[in-house]
């Protein structure tokens, strides 16, 4: 019966710590895809207008546009996908006092995270200097090692992939952003 009572509060420990693990993973998930994907694609879409010879003006217009439908589509697609998460624990018989799933904390974290991202590129891009495209670039790239950094350091990963993959994708959006409004876009005299 001892032992019994053992592997039961064995594994009740290990059970607390893999839900503390999930609340930090789903927590960590949710702020770093937010603010990444705030930094990317706002700087994608600005570096667009740019291309395209928008003014400062078009830029900022364009930026909080695009903060304001990124925030809140990227809320609502957390709360969505990590409610359904939810429903599946239960569904699947998961006691409440475990389930890891918490829809408005993700939710919160990657609006929150996506608006702090995303006015980065918004601000170096509508600032007072005349290369603007260069100031973001260097802003955005720069933010991106960063969060890059904090991901793999706060996810014990190697930290030099996590920078990487971050900048890699940061420099492709915006690239072929620019291109893009260069080929298509229209300049209005």
């Amino acid at each position: 019966m001892l032992e019994i009572n053992a592997a039961s509060e064995e594994n009740a420990v290990v059970l607390v710590k893999d839900k503390s693990l999930d609340n930090k993973l789903n927590w960590l998930r949710a702020a770093v895809l937010g603010a990444n994907d705030g930094i990317i694609s706002v700087a994608g879409l600005v570096m667009g207008v740019a291309g395209a010879g928008g003014d400062r003006n078009a830029l900022l217009l364009a930026g909080i546009a695009a903060v304001v439908a990124g925030a809140i589509s990227m809320g609502g697609g957390e709360y969505i996908s990590v409610s359904a998460q939810k429903d599946t624990e239960i569904s699947a018989g998961r006691r409440f006092d475990l389930i890891t799933a918490n829809p408005w904390a993700a939710s919160w974290s990657s609006a929150t995270a996506f608006t702090l991202g995303a006015a980065l590129p918004l601000i170096a891009i509508t600032g007072p200097w005349e290369q603007r495209e260069l100031a973001t670039a260097i802003a955005v790239i720069t933010a991106l090692s960063l969060t890059g950094w904090w991901a793999g350091w706060a996810g014990k990963f190697h930290i030099g992939k996590s920078i990487l993959r971050n900048v890699v994708v940061s420099i492709l959006t915006m690239g072929l952003s620019y291109l893009i409004g260069q080929l298509l876009g229209v300049t209005v005299i």
